[in-house]
């Protein structure tokens, strides 16, 4: 997981904001000496000038998990909770004293980049609105109340499960991760119950779609082709319905690689039937990529 090519995602905005060191100290934005002028601050003390400025992020890590390509990997974090990742520091960052007590915690947040992304037709990265596969994939929402991955600035958010954290060897093993192998991380964060939990916020219109599983048939012969530490994380894959929302042939046969090996299977109603299991390299399946991660 060493790389020797660095990825950056470089931010370039404007801002207009009152400095919040000096909010209730009795400075009064109608002061003669912070007054605005056609929208510029006089006063350099107060707001930061609208100006051009670029952030470049370096990773920190990157996560090493069974999927290597985007078709079937969950489009939420913590949907397959029993999918494991690991999360590898590069060697800048790779100092047990970073992650000096983030075992006490149970969940971590995980900061990364969309570094799959490619362009679209007319050469742009985002869209205003997209058509979320929670929807059908067939209406439109505005991409800020969605999680595309297909956003102005191409940053990741998942919350995990932290299984067990190797400070020595600079290696968090975690699950629920919804990356895709080679993922970079470009910062990570603990999850506090306290402030991040909102068990009564209201979820939008996933709040108005019923969130169903599909029923997964895998015939033993077949599961048993698959490692036994990777069979329950595949069947809630599975189970979460990984073709494109676009399209959805009930006679055809699907294939998604996870864990090295093609898994084949067709759906008919709300039944996912597995057909085979195949080591990848001795057989290959046409596939189309899904719309990954489409809230």
């Amino acid at each position: 997981m060493d790389r020797t090519n660095e990825h950056s995602i470089t931010y370039d905005g404007s801002h207009d904001m009152i400095d919040s060191s000096r909010s209730g100290s009795g400075h009064d934005m109608n002061d003669n000496n912070s007054t605005h002028d056609g929208g510029q601050c006089m006063n350099s003390s107060c707001c930061i000038r609208d100006e051009r400025e670029e952030l470049t992020l370096k990773p920190v890590a990157y996560i090493k998990s069974d999927f290597h390509e985007k078709f079937g990997i969950p489009r939420q974090s913590g949907l397959a909770s029993e999918l494991t990742a690991t999360v590898v520091f590069t060697p800048e960052f790779r100092s047990p004293e970073a992650v000096r007590g983030l075992s006490e915690y149970s969940y971590l947040w995980l900061i990364w980049g969309f570094h799959a992304n490619f362009p679209r037709k007319n050469g742009k990265t985002w869209s205003p609105t997209v058509r979320p596969p929670r929807l059908g994939g067939n209406t439109r929402v505005g991409v800020f109340a969605t999680r595309s991955p297909n956003r102005p600035n191409p940053i990741g958010l998942s919350s995990v499960r932290i299984r067990s954290v190797d400070a020595s060897a600079g290696r968090i093993l975690v699950s629920g991760a919804d990356l895709l192998d080679g993922t970079p991380i470009y910062d990570l964060k603990p999850y506090v119950p306290y402030a991040d939990s909102h068990p009564d916020a209201a979820g939008g219109f996933t709040d108005r779609i019923e969130y169903k599983k599909l029923s997964v048939e895998f015939p033993p012969e077949l599961l048993n082709r698959v490692r036994p530490e990777r069979q329950k994380g595949l069947i809630q894959v599975l189970e979460q319905d990984p073709r494109d929302a676009y399209e959805k042939k009930p006679e055809h046969v699907y294939g998604m690689i996870f864990g090295g090996q093609d898994i084949r299977f067709t759906v008919r109603g709300s039944c996912l039937t597995v057909v085979d299991v195949a080591d990848r390299g001795n057989h290959r399946v046409k596939r189309r990529p899904a719309a990954h991660r489409e809230k």
